[in-house]
């Protein structure tokens, strides 16, 4: 596959649309619910890292909607991996468990850890070692936070990081805004006015980066 843009339209929602392949959105909200606008497509698959309602509106996204599924998987030409983590610090017992994806386009991966409340051991996170795109929540509250999620992206040096799951404003949910994050971060920045991301495969080695969206996807605000 060639050109591939990755659209942001806050909290853990992404759509991925590469080009020549099918349109995948990820974890999509349905805006009002969580105080941010709603941001729609006609995706051809819906994957779902677990059904809360802040990442499960699939009438938002539509296509073939995946949720919380584990192991490999094809959606049609693209090949999927998904791994089982908890939401929270106490294997489960609090917020259950979320899938993490790895999506493989061919010449690039992307990973998104869906709503992981924990820093699993080195060994778990081996197959996410090297992704080019990671995407994780830094918020807190519900998940790992921006101290954690700093250890996850040591752990699996990836090229490029994607936030997700921080407050923004306008957000409902009482997360940490992203500076938390940013703050004790010590990678390079790529800040971008919107919040559509495009790169080409293969991305150029390198210590890794945070993508910083100015706005969203749909023109939201989303920083301080």
């Amino acid at each position: 596959m060639g050109r591939i843009r990755i659209k942001w339209c806050g909290h853990s929602y992404l759509i991925v649309e590469p080009e020549g392949g099918p349109v995948i959105a990820l974890d999509p909200h349905d805006g009002g619910s969580i105080g941010l606008p709603e941001c729609r497509v006609e995706a051809d698959y819906t994957l779902v890292t677990h059904p809360h309602y802040d990442h499960n509106a699939i009438e938002m996204s539509g296509g073939k909607a995946i949720v919380k599924k584990h192991g490999s998987f094809r959606l049609g030409e693209v090949r999927v991996e998904g791994y089982k983590f908890y939401h929270d610090r106490a294997s489960g017992r609090l917020r259950g468990d979320t899938a993490a994806y790895i999506i493989d386009l061919g010449g690039l991966r992307i990973a998104h850890l869906g709503d992981i409340g924990h820093v699993p051991p080195p060994g778990a996170l081996k197959p996410f070692s090297g992704v080019d795109i990671l995407a994780l929540p830094v918020g807190g509250v519900y998940t790992i936070d921006a101290i954690e999620a700093k250890a996850i992206v040591e752990i699996t040096s990836p090229k490029l990081v994607i936030p997700l799951h921080f407050w923004v404003p306008g957000s409902l949910l009482p997360l940490d805004p992203l500076n938390r994050f940013l703050d004790i971060s010590k990678t390079r920045r790529l800040r971008l006015e919107d919040g559509v991301l495009e790169v080409e495969p293969p991305l150029a080695q390198g210590r890794a980066t945070v993508v910083v969206f100015e706005k969203t996807a749909t023109g939201a605000r989303a920083l301080l």
